[in-house]
């Protein structure tokens, strides 16, 4: 039997994805792309508030889930050394995305 892509829940062998929720937000996290310049200028020169008015307004400019985008965010920076990776590793893509 196959997995869901996304949340790793057994499918029948018909199916690609669990539920449409999980085809979009699959496919969204994968769309989203966040600049090193834009990360390394929210980590270094933005304090705690004003990185989340920035997360908030590249969120509305580029049409992006807010939720999706701010784990794309801190997966990026954990991955260029800004912060230390929290939480622990996870076999599930959801795990990783959602909140």
């Amino acid at each position: 039997m196959p997995f869901c892509p996304y949340c790793k829940k057994k499918i029948t062998m018909s199916k690609a994805f669990c539920s449409n929720d999980c085809r979009d937000n699959y496919f969204h996290y994968i769309s989203i792309q966040t600049p090193k310049p834009f990360i390394k200028r929210l980590y270094t020169v933005h304090n705690e508030s004003e990185r989340e008015i920035e997360i908030i307004k590249y969120s509305k400019l580029h049409n992006m889930k807010l939720n999706l985008l701010r784990k794309k965010i801190s997966k990026a920076a954990v991955n260029m050394g800004y912060i230390e990776n929290t939480t622990p590793q996870h076999n599930s893509f959801a795990d990783n995305v959602a909140d």
